[in-house]
């Protein structure tokens, strides 16, 4: 049906994502705020292996009110000291991360296992950011992978639940980081507490494609993790220094999204303290670019 040229689903959609400018500064005003930034990719990706208490002292020097736990085998034996220092730091562990690599019918590897006993023995309550090795659904059809991630999602998700945690799906690449697969696995579940984590780090590739997936995913985003922006790579870049991160940065607060802001180190190499610095640094000169000066007053 059309009405003066225009599809009825055009002034349908008009009417779902329009909103005056002071109504949707209502909504996310304090997105770009310093306390609603999460450090990210931090325990695997520090030059200094910082102990948990020298970790935590270092969020704390940063200002960060938020963390979420990227690990490796090895820092397990620490988790439940991390959890600790923390807590004694007052930083949340908003989320943990969650990564299934096995084809088979046993979803959880002991490593998984381990994790989960300690956050159920320390009555942690924290979002799991899941992701899927490319092999969980080798050799599938399309639609075999969307059944495959449904039934399995739904396991880990009603594990979760046991523990008094969350799910959100993260794009970490292949068929099931594809946004566009992820709403569907939500939206075949029916699960309306199922989130989604979109990180930039892995989305050089839809730049262009960026509005319209994040209409799709706004439903169910629930954090964004930032990172300098090319088109072309490479995969890890500092805040500030790409030519797109500004323009989807900007996309992202007129599309009303009031979810978190990751802040990734991300490099192996260098100091943990000195990348986050300089990608909060990154993230400042933005703002200012950009005329967020409620915001930068939290800095």
């Amino acid at each position: 049906m059309k009405i003066l040229g225009w599809h009825i689903s055009h002034v349908f959609l008009l009417i779902v994502f329009s909103c005056t400018p002071g109504e949707k500064s209502a909504d996310n005003a304090k997105l770009f705020n310093k306390d609603n930034l999460i450090a990210w990719c931090v325990v695997p990706f520090d030059s200094a292996e910082r102990t948990p208490e020298e970790r935590a002292q270092m969020l704390e020097d940063l200002g960060f009110k938020k963390f979420a736990y990227d690990w490796r085998l090895k820092h397990l034996p620490t988790f439940e000291s991390e959890i600790g220092e923390l807590k004694k730091h007052n930083i949340e562990l908003t989320s943990v991360w969650l990564w299934i690599d096995t084809d088979s019918l046993e979803i959880f590897d002991d490593a998984n296992k381990q994790l989960l006993d300690i956050i159920k023995r320390n009555n942690v309550k924290t979002d799991f950011w899941l992701g899927f090795s490319n092999k969980h659904f080798e050799g599938l059809s399309d639609e075999a992978k969307l059944e495959k991630a449904v039934a399995s999602v739904s396991y880990i998700q009603n594990r979760a639940k046991d523990l008094g945690c969350t799910v959100s799906l993260y794009n970490h690449g292949d068929w099931f980081g594809e946004p566009e697969n992820q709403v569907r696995i939500i939206e075949k579940m029916g699960a309306k507490d199922v989130g989604i984590v979109y990180n930039f780090h892995h989305a050089h590739t839809q730049v262009k494609e960026f509005p319209g997936l994040l209409q799709k995913m706004l439903p169910y985003l629930n954090t964004v993790n930032l990172n300098g922006m090319n088109a072309e790579g490479p995969k890890i870049m500092t805040v500030g220094t790409g030519n797109e991160e500004q323009k989807m940065l900007e996309t992202l607060k007129s599309s009303g999204y009031n979810g978190s802001l990751g802040i990734i180190c991300h490099i192996e190499t260098e100091d943990a303290k000195v990348v986050l610095g300089r990608n909060i640094e990154g993230l400042k000169s933005l703002l200012e670019t950009m005329g967020e000066r409620e915001a930068l007053s939290t800095y």
